[in-house]
């Protein structure tokens, strides 16, 4: 199936509108998983070839409401190039825009603020070893302590010094979580990946029953696997394999208005 097959409206540049129809794919698929909040959180993604311009929703649409041809395009100053100035969360792009500032290899960025998420970005010790899902995933996990609501530049280089060169996943404690890959896909998957182990960890230590702790050799030795096969090249390279088959669920869930 051609996902991406649809006229580009107005816009000339098929590279353009290829990532519009793959970033409002994302925002459906996180409501499709129940990954939203309301109007509350934002994707971005840098455009081909442009980079210092990023596409990103209007404020104020619900997820499932997002379309390529609704997405806005802001530079890196917070101009919107493309859309409605009013459309601009300032929270919002400070967060994207430390990343897409910082680390010109990630292309998209993913912000929720799910439950699970969020009770583990409340836990003082955040994610645990308690399941093979958040042991593959530490190597690549990292946090960011909070300041209030994101509306300060200064906060930015905080954001990227927490992040590190190699981080996928950051807890914004007391807060949410952020994902960033070098596709859409990646992000995506490294959010659902989380979110699952986050759940995985509220359901265990809601359960009353002893916990199961692994011996640190373990840990470690779980920890290194799921670097090597998660990772850039490994086997199961995060969001390579599962973005085709995701646009594929998408479509049979809820058609192809996305894309228009």
């Amino acid at each position: 199936m051609d996902t991406h097959h649809v006229a580009s409206r107005d816009y000339t540049r098929e590279d353009e509108w290829l990532a519009r129809c793959d970033l409002a794919a994302c925002y459906q698929l996180v409501d499709l998983y129940g990954l939203s909040d309301m109007a509350g959180t934002h994707i971005s993604m840098r455009l081909p070839d442009e980079r210092h311009h990023f596409l990103i929703n209007r404020y104020g649409l619900f997820f499932d409401e997002i379309t390529a041809s609704s997405l806005i395009k802001v530079d890196l100053d917070g101009r919107v190039l493309d859309g409605d100035q009013e459309g601009l969360n300032p929270a919002g792009f400070v967060i994207h825009s430390a990343i897409h500032m910082s680390h010109p290899d990630m292309a998209c960025v993913l912000h929720t603020h799910t439950r699970a998420g969020n009770a583990i970005a409340m836990q003082k010790n955040g994610l645990l070893p308690l399941s093979q899902k958040a042991m593959t995933l530490m190597p690549f996990l990292r946090y960011h302590d909070y300041e209030g609501a994101a509306l300060a530049t200064e906060e930015r280089e905080r954001i990227v010094r927490d992040l590190g060169p190699d981080g996928r996943i950051l807890v914004l404690r007391n807060h949410g979580v952020l994902t960033v890959g070098r596709t859409i896909g990646e992000a995506f998957v490294w959010m659902l990946r989380f979110e699952t182990a986050c759940r995985y960890q509220v359901d265990g230590l809601a359960g009353g029953q002893e916990l199961n702790w692994l011996p640190d050799e373990v840990v470690a030795f779980t920890r290194e696997q799921g670097r090597r096969i998660l990772g850039p090249g490994g086997a199961f390279e995060c969001g390579k394999l599962e973005w085709p088959a995701l646009l594929r669920k998408l479509e049979r869930e809820r058609g192809t208005s996305y894309r228009s």
